[in-house]
């Protein structure tokens, strides 16, 4: 009798476990959204891909909280050396092999442009966070962009510029797309207010050396010169060869966008870009309640001496939007339903200020800051001193598609 007791007390603790299990399976389930980041870490745009894997990795890290109960997140980073083939590659990769949800990222056009339609292919949602050339959207109804498009901010500088009775203007830009972009846009927006361009150059992404260049623009004797180089080094080297060459003492005024003072490097510059005017859609400096909040994020995570930009800016605009998808859906969705969502983003309190999708034409609309670079406690930045509200891209309203032959 005892030993059938024993018997049946192991077998209903056998069942009682069974059970525990079984009740436990579902909720140890996790869904896991795969994001397959295409990033500059090496190459000519290494210092913007730095500054936007850190905005990426922070929202990440400090929105863990705000995911779906069972959803994980994981980033598979990618290193596309800042060239459009090997990006391309990666892409591929990330799609067919690790069947990511979301492609994202991407600092420069000429790869974004590449992995564009290998995402429409796949009707996989391609979120960029940077690459900045006009058209890129228009490659694939499957590509969304929070970043900025240089027409967004070269244009209205132009008609700035113009504004401040400079009339004789000179361009200098990197030989690639949001170069090309900005130049166009710059140019666009002061010739429109009675401005004249005596000259127009382009010089390689390799350029480090910019005395040349810059001498050129000192033998013009031009009112203005507005000069753009992608954001990083390249931005420190152009403020070394003017101070060398005393170009702003020649009585030539320098305008830019965001990219030739991004905030990461203004503490390698020098007194140089003091009251150098340039149009952007950040400004680590800017007083809003959400961008002190990411701030201080970023320097409890980072330490003191980093700043974010408008790349990280741009990072966490486009993190927040994947984080809006998976909420909308628990984590379950197809790529047409994320694009839906993410077509429909719109956000008052960025960091950036508010921001919100033309779901058109899947470009970013926000605010235009114009700002100084001044000295602020004893440490350059760059203040807002004027806004332009809600812009679409320029571009896109002044070349709508072509209708289907």
């Amino acid at each position: 009798m005892n030993q059938r007791k024993c018997v049946w007390a192991k077998f209903a603790a056998l069942l009682l476990a069974g059970s525990i299990w079984a009740s436990a399976g579902p909720a140890l389930a996790q869904t896991v959204i795969k994001i397959g980041v295409v990033d500059s870490y090496t190459g000519f745009l290494a210092g913007a891909g730095d500054e936007m894997d850190k905005g990426i990795s922070l929202y990440v890290k400090t929105h863990q909280k705000d995911l779906p109960p069972g959803v994980t997140v994981e980033l598979l980073k990618r290193d596309d050396t800042s060239a459009p083939d090997v990006g391309k590659r990666l892409a591929q990769e990330l799609i067919t092999r690790d069947q990511v949800n979301f492609i994202a990222g991407v600092v420069g056009s000429p790869i974004a442009a590449a992995i564009a339609s290998v995402a429409g292919e796949a009707k996989t949602p391609f979120v960029i966070t940077n690459a900045a050339g006009a058209g890129i959207t228009r490659i694939s109804p499957y590509v969304v962009r929070y970043s900025f498009t240089l027409w967004q901010q070269a244009y209205p500088l132009g008609q700035w510029t113009v504004k401040q009775g400079w009339k004789k203007g000179y361009t200098a830009v990197s030989d690639f797309i949001p170069g090309h972009d900005a130049e166009a846009a710059f140019t666009k927006g002061f010739t429109e207010g009675g401005g004249q361009v005596v000259n127009a150059i382009t010089f390689p992404t390799s350029q480090q050396d910019f005395a040349t260049i810059v001498q050129q623009i000192k033998d013009a004797k031009p009112d203005v010169a507005f000069i753009w180089v992608p954001a990083g080094p390249a931005a420190t080297a152009v403020m070394k060869s003017v101070r060398d060459l005393k170009l702003r003492e020649a009585g030539i005024k320098i305008v830019s966008t965001e990219d030739l003072v991004p905030d990461e490097e203004l503490p390698n510059m020098g007194v140089t870009p003091v009251g150098l005017v340039t149009a952007g859609i950040y400004s680590a400096a800017a007083s809003r309640p959400a961008n002190k909040a990411f701030v201080a994020a970023w320097t409890k995570e980072y330490g003191p001496t980093s700043s974010p930009d408008f790349v990280s800016a741009d990072s966490w605009v486009g993190m927040d939007a994947i984080y809006q998808v998976i909420k909308q859906t628990g984590g379950k969705f197809d790529g047409d339903q994320a694009l839906a969502i993410l077509k429909a983003y719109n956000n008052p309190n960025t960091p950036k200020g508010p921001v919100s999708i033309d779901p058109d034409t899947r470009d970013v609309i926000q605010n235009v800051y114009m700002r100084r670079t001044e000295m602020v406690n004893g440490k350059l930045a760059n203040v807002e001193f004027d806004v332009i509200p809600n812009v679409k891209d320029p571009w896109k309203e002044m070349n709508p598609p072509k209708p289907p032959q």
